[in-house]
């Protein structure tokens, strides 16, 4: 009896620790809705509001999922994560701030999917990597960061191999009227590569704007309606353009080296430009 009763007493002070444990446990998979709560567990039939709200809640390497379409605030990313919105406008609207801030470790994977990111004319950067292993953009729109210096997504990783790929997007409407990008590649840790497929860059300041020591490959791509240069490179930068349009752009249309695979249209820009060869086809 006495021992029963021991077993009793010592069940009574484990099980609410145990259940604690459980309420505090971070989910591989987690909701956001525009009718959530940042007090649920961010679970389907009790989901979250806001970004940030779930990513405190979503284990690393998990994801979180946009229920119907709705503003889920401004968010910074310190561990692996995805952000899947298709099918519904996962909306963050970032007036005098950054719209996404990546600052994770060099070994994390980060996916932006179906994002509406929105800088209201004042905002500073759409997505901004700082750290990462890799940063995959896709099926996203990223508009009017306007503020001085400011760019749709600039990607200046501190760790050397980092890599970055933009698909299937549109990046429109960054910079200020005397400076800024639509796409800002510059590392400051050492090589990193990026790849941009299928991606809209125009009326931006500079459209795509790359140094450092960079490996850029660009396909499929419309860079077009920009207020200054089409293309900047500068420094170590390696940028190779293939199957692109780089048309009407009130600056030059490439500037620095600048390689083609012959099979761009580079029309109507101030003045147009004939980049060297990346070698064609084999």
């Amino acid at each position: 009896m006495r021992r029963i009763a021991l077993f009793a007493l010592l069940m009574s002070f484990a099980l609410p620790f145990a259940f604690s444990q459980q309420a505090h446990a971070q989910a591989t998979r987690t909701w956001v809705s525009g009718v959530g709560d940042d007090a649920n567990p961010c679970s389907r039939t009790a989901p979250c509001k806001t970004f940030p709200g779930a990513i405190s809640k979503t284990a690393a390497g998990g994801e979180i999922n946009c229920l119907d379409s709705a503003g889920f605030g401004t968010v910074t990313i310190t561990k692996a994560i995805s952000i899947y919105c298709e099918g519904v406008v996962g909306g963050i609207l970032a007036a005098g701030v950054n719209g996404i801030t990546v600052n994770a470790a060099a070994t994390d994977h980060i996916v932006l999917r179906g994002l509406d990111i929105d800088g209201a004319g004042t905002g500073l950067k759409g997505v901004s990597v700082l750290q990462a292993a890799s940063v995959v953009i896709e099926h996203s729109f990223i508009r009017n960061f306007n503020a001085a210096g400011s760019s749709g997504v600039s990607f200046t990783p501190t760790n050397a191999g980092a890599f970055l790929m933009i698909r299937d997007s549109v990046i429109t409407h960054n910079g200020s009227g005397a400076d800024g990008n639509g796409v800002f590649i510059d590392p400051n840790g050492g090589s990193a590569k990026s790849l941009i497929n299928n991606v809209s860059i125009n009326n931006n300041f500079v459209g795509l704007n790359v140094a450092g020591s960079s490996n850029v490959q660009v396909n499929n791509s419309n860079i077009s309606d920009n207020g200054s240069t089409g293309v900047a490179q500068g420094g170590a930068a390696n940028v190779r353009i293939g199957r692109s349009m780089i048309v009407n752009n009130s600056g030059i249309a490439t500037g620095g080296t600048v390689l083609s695979y012959g099979d761009n249209q580079i029309n109507g820009n101030g003045p147009d430009t004939t980049p060297g060869s990346a070698g064609g086809y084999k």
